[in-house]
C-alpha cells in the first residue's frame, strides 16, 4: 500500500516497543514521580498519536500531510520529529507540491544539518523556484555538501571498500557536485563562478553534461569557437556521466546551431565531430609524457624533474640539504584555497631563510586548467606539476602539506584542512626539521 511505502520512506515503520506505547492507554499509566518520569511519559503520548495520525490517514497522501502537521503542532519537539519531516517531504512530492516539501526538507536539515542526500534534493526544489534568493540558497546547500566531502579522508572509506574504488567513488562524487553548484551560478549569471565550478567537475571527471555546459557559458560570451569545442568534445564523451546522462539531440542542435552562425552551413562539422572523439580517445602518443611515467626511475624525491605550468622544468636536486615544505593541491580543492593564504602566510616568515624552501604541486588531472587559475595568483613559492611526486611520497587526499628532512625524509605530513593551529604546526615542524642533525 502506499501509506506503507510512505511510512518506509520516512523511517516510521515501529519496532515492537513502540507498537506497544501505542496500545497502552496513557491514562493507565502511573502519575510521573520525576521530571524523567515526565518527558518519558511525554515522549510515549507522541509515539503513541503518532501511530493513529499515520493510520488514521490510510491510502491518502493530502490527509497524511494534514495529520502530520497537525501533529506537529501537537508535538513540536516529538522524539520521530526528524523522521515526521521525512515522510512530509515524501507525501508532499507524492502531491505534487514543492513548496510543502521544500519547506519540510529544509525543517529536517535543520535539526539533522549533516543530511546531504536531503541538501541535494532542496537544491532541486529550489532550482525550479528559479528567483535570486533561492538559488543564492541552493549554491549554499551545495558548498556544504562539497565543503563536506573535500574533507573527507581515506581513513574515513568504508571498509569493504578498495582504495581505488573510493578514489574513483570520491571523484565522480566531486564532479557531480561542481556541476550542480555550476549549475546553479550559471542560473544566476554568475559565469565566471559557473566556468570555475564546470571545469572543476570536468577535472575531477571528464563529462558530457560539464563539456556541453562550458559550451552555452561560451556562447553566452559570444566566443563561438570556444562553444565549437566545448561542443563537440561534450559530443565524444559518453552520454552518461557522474552527474546524469547528456541529452544528444539538445547536443547536436546546439552544436549545429553554434556551427551554422559561425561558418554558413554544417559542411566540416562531420569532421570537426571526428576530430574530436580522436582527442578523447586517443592515448598519449609517448608514454613519456604521463605525469607518473616522466619520473618512472626515481626513488627519492630530490631526483624528480618536475613542470613550471610554463613548461619549464624544475630539478628538485638543488633542493637536496634544505627543509622542503610541499603543499599538494587542485583547482577543483576548496579546501585547498582555503588553505593556501596560511601555507603563504607561512612561507612569508622563512622567505630570508636559504636552508628552508616551498613548493606548491599541483595534481590536476588536466594541466589545461592550471594556467588561467594561476593567472591572478601571486604565490611568493614555485608552482609545479606533481609528475609522480604524490605517488612516490603517498599523498591520497587533498589538501595533503608535507616537510622533508634534508634527505627527503617525511617528518611531518597534514592532511586535509582544519585553519586553527595550522600555522602554528607547521612552523614547529619546519623548526624541529632546521634543528635535527645537518
Amino acid at each position: 500500500m502506499m501509506i506503507a511505502r510512505l511510512m518506509v520512506c520516512a523511517g516510521l515503520l515501529l519496532a515492537g516497543g513502540f507498537v506497544r506505547a501505542a496500545q497502552q492507554s496513557p491514562s493507565a499509566a502511573p502519575p510521573p514521580k520525576t521530571s524523567a518520569d515526565a518527558a518519558a511519559r511525554k515522549d510515549a503520548e507522541a509515539e503513541a498519536e503518532l501511530e493513529k495520525t499515520v493510520a488514521n490517514a490510510g491510502n491518502d497522501s493530502a490527509a497524511l500531510v494534514r495529520n502530520l502537521k497537525n501533529y506537529l503542532g501537537r508535538f513540536p519537539d516529538a522524539p520521530r520529529k526528524a523522521g515526521v519531516f521525512r515522510a512530509l517531504v515524501e507525501a508532499c512530492q507524492q502531491l505534487r507540491n514543492n513548496s510543502c516539501a521544500l519547506e519540510y526538507a529544509e525543517r529536517l536539515i535543520a535539526v539533522r544539518p549533516d543530511d546531504s542526500q536531503m541538501m541535494l534534493l532542496a537544491v532541486h526544489l529550489l532550482e525550479q523556484q528559479g528567483d535570486d534568493a533561492s538559488l543564492t540558497h541552493a549554491a549554499g546547500y551545495v558548498s556544504r555538501v562539497l565543503d563536506r566531502v573535500e574533507k573527507t579522508s581515506p581513513e574515513e572509506k568504508p571498509a569493504r571498500e578498495s582504495l581505488e574504488e573510493w578514489q574513483k567513488s570520491q571523484g565522480d562524487l566531486r564532479s557531480a557536485l561542481y556541476y550542480v553548484r555550476g549549475r546553479v551560478e550559471k542560473s544566476r549569471r554568475r559565469l565566471d563562478e559557473a566556468a570555475r565550478d564546470l571545469q572543476a567537475s570536468d577535472s575531477a571527471r571528464p563529462n558530457a553534461l560539464a563539456a556541453q555546459m562550458l559550451g552555452e557559458i561560451a556562447e553566452m560570451r559570444s566566443n563561438p569557437a570556444k562553444a565549437i569545442e566545448e561542443y563537440t568534445r561534450a559530443f565524444a564523451l559518453p552520454e552518461e556521466g557522474p552527474a546524469g546522462k547528456a541529452d544528444r539531440r539538445e547536443l547536436r542542435r546546439k552544436l549545429g546551431n553554434v556551427w551554422r552562425q559561425a561558418h554558413g552551413s554544417e559542411q566540416g562539422l562531420g569532421e570537426a565531430i571526428l576530430a574530436a572523439y580522436d582527442r578523447v580517445s586517443a592515448p598519449p602518443a609517448d608514454a613519456q609524457q604521463r605525469p607518473a611515467a616522466r619520473n618512472k626511475d626515481a626513488k627519492e624525491p630530490f631526483a624528480f624533474v618536475v613542470r613550471r605550468p610554463d613548461g619549464t622544468p624544475l630539478p628538485l636536486a638543488p633542493l637536496k640539504g634544505k627543509i622542503v615544505v610541499i603543499s599538494f593541491w587542485a583547482t577543483w580543492c576548496g579546501p585547498c584555497r582555503e588553505l593556501e593564504p596560511l601555507f603563504q602566510q607561512v612561507a612569508a616568515a622563512y622567505a630570508g631563510s636559504a636552508d628552508v624552501a616551498f613548493l606548491a604541486v599541483n595534481t590536476d588531472d588536466d594541466e589545461s586548467r592550471v594556467p588561467p587559475f594561476m593567472e591572478h595568483k601571486k604565490w611568493n613559492f614555485p608552482v609545479v606539476y606533481a609528475d609522480g611526486l604524490d605517488g612516490l611520497l603517498d599523498v591520497d587526499s587533498l589538501p595533503t602539506v608535507l616537510v622533508l628532512g634534508r634527505g627527503g625524509e617525511i617528518v611531518y605530513r597534514a592532511t586535509g584542512f582544519a585553519p586553527e593551529g595550522f600555522a602554528q604546526a607547521l612552523t614547529a615542524a619546519i623548526q624541529s626539521a632546521r634543528g635535527s642533525a645537518r
